[in-house]
């Protein structure tokens, strides 16, 4: 398997911006720092909607996808950022095409 590409799409509760942002901004840290397999993991804002943001991420593999699921940072970050959200992501996954 080649790499994969992932995006999610995510809406944050109004006023719940800045809180979500600092969050994503924690755990891409810590994503960049302890997930040789991440290969970018990057968050935008809609310029429509100021409460929509999209995820860009890419991993090496399957396998460095799976680890970043299963990460303590990834776990921890959880309730910080499921507080901000209005709902559950729509996350779309790719292959990679070179």
């Amino acid at each position: 398997m080649g790499a994969i590409g992932v995006v999610a799409t995510l809406k944050v509760k109004e006023g719940k911006e800045a809180d979500f942002e600092a969050a994503f901004k924690t755990l891409r840290e810590q994503v960049k720092a302890n997930e040789p397999g991440n290969l970018q993991y990057d968050v935008t804002r809609s310029k429509a909607d100021a409460q929509t943001y999209v995820i860009m991420e890419q991993y090496a593999s399957q396998e460095a996808l799976e680890a970043h699921g299963a990460s303590d940072h990834f776990k921890a970050a959880g309730p910080a950022l499921g507080a901000v959200l209005a709902g559950a992501p729509d996350i779309v996954y790719l292959d990679i095409v070179n």
